[in-house]
């Protein structure tokens, strides 16, 4: 059993999770202090949750495509994004970057506006009141996200096969090869792969639950 769709499922969903989450709660931090169009902005940004993943992969080969103005401009250097390996780790971010960015902004919303009145009349920046309040008050719901994201990015399939396509050893993944084996009438293939992603999906979900319920014991036991 060749085992590169999982290790270039792996790679591309680590990395994807690394920039979700850094653009996920940076850009959702910047939304929630928007006083105008933050509901446009907000449309644009969950715009790929609720896109099918075909479309989403569609809107990329037109932007990052050799005929695109990027396309053409990374062509002078002699890059070409689609059918590469940086392509599954584009197509991974944008369509987890959504969960991300929605889990931290509701997380910063829902904080007690009096923790950050009460830092802003003690003089702290808005970066310091960023990093010392908001952001360790919400990191729970944030790593629930991180979690939530990587899975996401783990099992993308509709907008990696549109930009980075299905090539052995090089852009596919574990859920390209799954309808691969299907094609090509592999049903043992396929049902091995189906498990190794239901094996790391219900694992990340687990341990998803378990800090959750770590944190809910933290939070009664802090309250009482």
């Amino acid at each position: 059993m060749n085992y590169s769709p999982l290790l270039i499922s792996l790679k591309a969903a680590i990395i994807a999770t690394i920039i979700t989450f850094i653009l996920g709660v940076y850009i959702a931090y910047l939304t929630t202090k928007l006083k105008r169009f933050k509901g446009l902005v907000d449309g644009f940004l969950t715009l790929p949750l609720v896109l099918p993943p075909t479309v989403v992969g569609f809107f990329l080969l037109v932007f990052l495509g050799k005929n695109s103005f990027i396309g053409k401009l990374l062509s002078i250097y002699d890059i070409s994004i689609v059918f590469s390996s940086t392509a599954t780790i584009i197509a991974s971010t944008v369509v987890s970057f959504p969960l991300m960015y929605r889990t931290a902004r509701g997380a910063f919303e829902q904080l007690d506006k009096n923790m950050i009145y009460v830092a802003k009349t003690l003089g702290l920046s808005e970066h310091k009141i960023f990093l010392r309040i908001m952001l360790p008050n919400s990191l729970p719901s944030i790593i629930a996200g991180t979690i939530l994201a990587f899975a996401r990015a783990l099992g993308e399939f509709g907008a990696t096969i549109m930009l980075a396509g299905n090539i052995p050893g090089k852009t596919q993944t574990m859920a390209v090869a799954v309808y691969s084996a299907v094609q090509a009438g592999n049903r043992a293939l396929a049902y091995r792969w189906v498990a190794v992603m239901v094996t790391i999906s219900f694992i990340t979900i687990v341990i998803m639950n378990k800090f959750e319920s770590l944190q809910f014991s933290k939070a009664r036991k802090g309250g009482s």
